[in-house]
């Protein structure tokens, strides 16, 4: 974010605090985007994602006060969406998977991303556990480190990294395409993730 757009992010959240509701949608309008991804990410139900993020703004709303910047938003924003997408899949279990075009909406960054196995890793995300499966969507979608995760999910570190081998490893073991050898007896050997890739999920 440039310095004035910071300016500006600063100005609005004040406005919005002190009542005014034009300032307020503007900054729906802002954040909604990443709000929604983020929902869409973790329930791979774009019907689910619209709810949670409605719910997220709402919330937000009625939190105004508690804001000290823009960088805090942000931070809260993300938290507080992570967290009650974590509470939907505990309760509700899991969701009908996404139809592709609703996944393709929130596109890949990355122009020579593979979109099959861009695919597969979406479906194999689902059958992650809901905490498992915010880890990994916010070190590979939002690039955060395993402390900045720790803090938005309010986790051990140790817990963070050991959700994020434990699904890394599981996510390696089952991206396995024929090799070579496929036919012949030979091991199928696993597909590499696209380490660091943000387009992981």
């Amino acid at each position: 974010m440039s310095g004035d757009e910071a300016c500006t992010s600063r100005a609005l959240l004040a406005r919005a605090t002190a009542g005014d509701t034009a300032a307020f949608g503007t900054l729906v309008r802002m954040h909604q985007r990443p709000v929604y991804s983020l929902a869409l990410r973790m329930l791979s139900d774009r019907h689910q994602a619209e709810d949670l993020a409605q719910e997220v703004f709402l919330q937000l709303y009625r939190s105004l006060a508690a804001l000290e910047s823009e960088d805090h938003l942000s931070f809260w924003l993300r938290r507080v969406t992570m967290h009650r997408a974590i509470d939907r899949l505990r309760r509700e279990r899991k969701y009908a998977a996404m139809p592709l075009a609703d996944a393709e909406s929130v596109a890949s960054d990355s122009a020579d991303a593979d979109p099959i196995l861009e695919r597969r890793l979406r479906a194999l995300l689902e059958e992650l556990a809901p905490a498992a499966r915010a880890v990994i969507v916010l070190r590979y979608q939002e690039d955060l480190d395993p402390v900045e995760i720790g803090r938005t999910l309010k986790m051990p570190v140790n817990t963070v990294k050991s959700h994020l081998k434990r699904s890394l490893a599981l996510l390696r073991e089952r991206i396995a395409v024929p090799g070579p050898g496929a036919g012949d007896g030979s091991p199928t050997p696993p597909r590499p993730l696209p380490s660091g890739h943000r387009s992981l999920i």
